[in-house]
């Protein structure tokens, strides 16, 4: 199911709305993995925060979660999708993450960690990725990107 959604672009203001929704969406895996510290959750995100990264997702003008898509020159690194929890279940992650690998998709894979157990790694396995490595706590996933084409040599 496609949920209409709208991207901004963020900027510096957005730091602690992010900050609070990442402590508010992972405190269930993190308390479950007994990792969960209130000051940390949201310091760990205030001091990697890049605006020229990151986007809000928004549902009729109104802040719905955020991501961020970190380029490198082998990969392009999704961090930092949180949806917020009244709208999670309901297609918007889905069609977020659909709409963000077509629109970046080159021969770079798509790769991204997720708490070991969260729900949000059905989320990426349905849209391709694969567990790549593990221990208890992260899963690192990766979905290819696309076969870059070969030149087409003429035949006479």
């Amino acid at each position: 199911m496609q949920t209409p959604f709208e991207l901004r672009a963020a900027t510096e203001s957005d730091a602690q709305w992010i900050a609070e929704l990442r402590a508010v969406v992972l405190k269930n895996d993190l308390e479950r993995l007994d990792r969960y510290d209130p000051v940390r959750v949201r310091q760990r995100f205030l001091n990697e925060f890049r605006p020229e990264h990151t986007k809000i997702i928004t549902l009729d003008g109104l802040a719905a979660g955020s991501l961020a898509l970190r380029p490198t020159s082998d990969s392009q690194w999704l961090e930092h999708f949180y949806i917020d929890p009244q709208h999670q279940g309901k297609g918007l992650g889905g069609s977020v993450l659909a709409d963000l690998m077509r629109r970046h998709a080159d021969t770079r894979p798509f790769r991204l960690n997720v708490l070991a157990g969260s729900p949000a790694q059905r989320l990426y396995l349905r849209h391709g990725f694969v567990v790549d490595t593990s221990d208890p706590i992260d899963v690192f996933m990766v979905a290819r990107g696309l076969t870059p084409r070969r030149p087409v040599t003429p035949t006479c």
